[in-house]
């Protein structure tokens, strides 16, 4: 067993979250932590929202409400949204909490104390209509390495780049789209080329991560500079050292340690506060980190440097690990066109859930999702697949196997002699455990799902040549029902990881009784220190089925079946782009 850190991406507290944000974070790495789990591993899986920063200061005041009742409002429909796609945080929290404020803080006083932050004048950029600081997210222009016109003041998304905004060429406030003026003001910079070295060396030791994610992360050392990692502006977290007052930590600073804060507070609800040294501490444990490729620089060079910085005389936190692999997708495009709250390109993840719900859109996203490159979401490729693949292969076989073991015996039948097909179809549902789990173990979601789903294919192939319904020798036709329940309930485990509430239903389908694949619930809780009191994901996810297959057991009862999935129909297509097209 090995203790396992599923760092998952921080959503941003601005809005509900869309179906392109959960294909990079979400969905792979609950399919990788319930994996995990039912290997026998230990997993920590942890994230909350992500609650500071300009874009919150903004919206807050163009809603009228100040950035707490922004963030408390986003905060809920988040942990909704998150849990009704049935992702299985240990704990999902926020970075609001008093607790996030302490950790947060005590990094950046140990790196501080360290030497890695350093004190420079810098150019800032302020709004000439209103004078107030406007921070480096909030200004667009042209890059002035790839020429990209829509890179911001911080990185250009285009081709990775970390930028200063006043380079940015013909530069203009994504606010009101003016000019804006550039003063001299002070921040504390982590010294990233003194770090340059270390970084390296640890990037060279990685082995297994996506090449285009190991080589992105390698190509931001080619140009490594000191970046600000504090802000003026009055919502986040102080600067916790003397003489800069009024400064703020920059949101992505503080955002990352909440992979550690969050597992602390974690062990602080379990009542043993230390318990997260397992994860953090011990050398032998991995940790993994799932996002989008946006987020690479903050995982794969901000991250680590801090940790490295943190490391070189450690606080009470002790020596912390690196990350053992940063796991990022690609991007997912709706009907050919990006992504966009702000212009209504957008499928929220709560309108596909209670539409069609959860595990329709776990399994597209795992089957067609953004795993190496970008990928396109079309409602006819989503319809095709529910009915061709999830109610035609999977859910067809449920169906038909109970059906028949219902209305000829109406218990599991037990095996007489098998024949050598009965054999080969069992050994080789036996052997995709092996199969699958090597693939999900290296994040190839796309093909694990695939082999799967292969084992499905399979069962209905040999129902088909089999033809237990025209067999009149009884025992035979036990016996092939009996081999069809076998690899039934072995597909059922391979599926787990991807179709949690689905193959709840397969398990009691076939007589199971209790959890098979255990759910998060939201639970409201006080601030551990006394701060206001918000909602967390949680569960527990101890009663586990094995990672294996599992003979099925003879003269267990099988109820007539009822439909697992639902068939969609060609209009749904019409009537969700309508949808898109009338918010344009």
């Amino acid at each position: 067993m090995t203790n396992v850190l599923s760092a998952v991406a921080w959503p941003y507290a601005d809005g509900p979250r869309h179906i392109g944000h959960v294909s990079g974070f979400g969905v792979p790495s609950d399919v990788f932590s319930r994996y995990s789990r039912m290997a026998g591993h230990d997993v920590l899986m942890v994230s909350g929202t992500d609650e500071h920063g300009t874009p919150i200061l903004v919206q807050a005041e163009q809603e009228g409400v100040s950035p707490r009742e922004l963030a408390d409002r986003y905060n809920r429909v988040i942990v909704e949204d998150l849990q009704g796609l049935g992702l299985s945080y240990d704990l999902f929290t926020r970075t609001t909490t008093r607790n996030h404020y302490a950790v947060a803080q005590e990094l950046f006083k140990v790196v501080n104390r360290n030497g890695y932050l350093v004190p420079r004048t810098t150019q800032g950029a302020i709004s000439p209509s209103t004078g107030r600081t406007l921070p480096d997210r909030y200004i667009e222009g042209t890059c002035p390495i790839c020429g990209y016109d829509g890179a911001r003041g911080d990185q250009c998304d285009n081709c990775g780049n970390q930028l200063d905004a006043i380079d940015l060429r013909n530069p203009r406030s994504r606010i009101n789209g003016e000019t804006p003026l550039f003063v001299e003001t002070e921040h504390l910079f982590l010294d990233l080329p003194a770090l340059a070295d270390q970084l390296g060396g640890w990037l060279q030791t990685r082995s297994g991560w996506r090449p285009n994610v190991l080589k992105f992360a390698l190509n931001l050392l080619d140009d490594v500079k000191p970046r600000a990692m504090t802000r003026d502006i009055d919502w986040g977290i102080p600067v916790p050292l003397p003489g800069w007052d009024g400064k703020r930590l920059y949101v992505w600073f503080d955002a990352v340690i909440g992979y550690l804060s969050a597992s602390i507070e974690w062990a602080r609800r379990t009542g043993d506060p230390e318990a997260w040294r397992r994860w953090w501490c011990d050398p032998s444990a991995e940790s993994y980190y799932f996002m989008g490729k946006d987020n690479i620089t903050f995982h794969a060079q901000i991250w680590p440097a801090e940790l490295l910085a943190h490391n070189a005389a450690p606080g009470p936190y002790g020596v912390l690990n690196l990350p053992t692999e940063v796991v990022s997708s690609e991007f997912l495009t709706q009907e050919g066109r990006k992504f966009s709250s702000s212009r209504s390109v957008v499928i929220y993840v709560r309108d596909v859930l209670a539409r069609y719900g959860p595990d329709p859109l776990r399994y597209f996203l795992s089957v067609a999702g953004p795993e190496t490159q970008d990928t396109d979401f079309t409602w006819s490729e989503f319809v095709r697949r529910n009915n061709d693949e999830l109610v035609g292969t999977w859910g067809n076989l449920v169906n038909r196997t109970a059906s028949m073991i219902n209305r000829n015996f109406g218990a599991i039948p037990a095996a007489g002699e098998l024949t050598v097909a009965d054999q080969e179809l069992i050994a080789k549902s036996n052997q995709a455990f092996g199969a699958v789990g090597d693939l999900l173990r290296q994040h190839r979601v796309k093909q694990a799902l695939g082999t799967a789903m292969g084992n499905a294919a399979d069962a209905n192939q040999y129902l088909s040549q089999q033809a237990p319904w025209k067999e009149s020798d009884l025992d035979r036709r036990g016996t092939i029902l009996h081999v069809a329940a076998q690899v039934v309930a072995d597909t059922n485990r391979l599926l787990a990881p991807f179709l949690p509430h689905s193959t709840q239903q397969v398990h009691a389908t076939l007589g199971g009784t209790g959890v098979f694949a255990p759910s998060p619930e939201i639970q409201e809780v006080d601030d551990l220190d006394g701060g206001p009191a918000y909602p967390i994901i949680t569960g527990d996810y101890t009663d586990q089925p094995r990672w294996a297959s599992v003979p099925v057991v003879p003269g267990t009862p099988v109820a007539p079946p009822t439909p697992i999935f639902s068939k969609l129909g060609p209009e749904i297509v019409e009537e969700e782009l309508a949808r898109l097209y009338k918010r344009d």
